[in-house]
């Protein structure tokens, strides 16, 4: 077990889409982010998957700070269809 002092964890900002102003903990895998993450949430209450794309990091206090933007060609749709409500 390593007891060092390595971070574990990053900090994930949203800075569009649905998800925008939103920040999360998130496990570094193999020391390092993840380039491209799915997130889970509901949109006129249905589950709808978006698609992020990290855009760049930074170092904050000592802790990675990864900032993400919304792809929104690869993400289910923001808008409710209400013509077939």
């Amino acid at each position: 077990m390593n007891a060092s002092n390595e971070a574990v964890r990053y900090t994930a900002e949203f800075v569009d889409g649905p998800l925008e102003g939103q920040a999360e903990q998130r496990i570094l895998v193999a020391g390092d982010y993840e380039r491209r993450v799915g997130m889970m949430a509901a949109v006129d209450g249905l589950e709808s998957l978006f698609w992020y794309d990290a855009i760049d990091e930074r170092d904050v206090a000592g802790m990675v700070h990864v900032r993400y933007r919304f792809d929104a060609s690869d993400s289910d749709p923001v808008e409710s269809d209400d013509e077939n409500d």
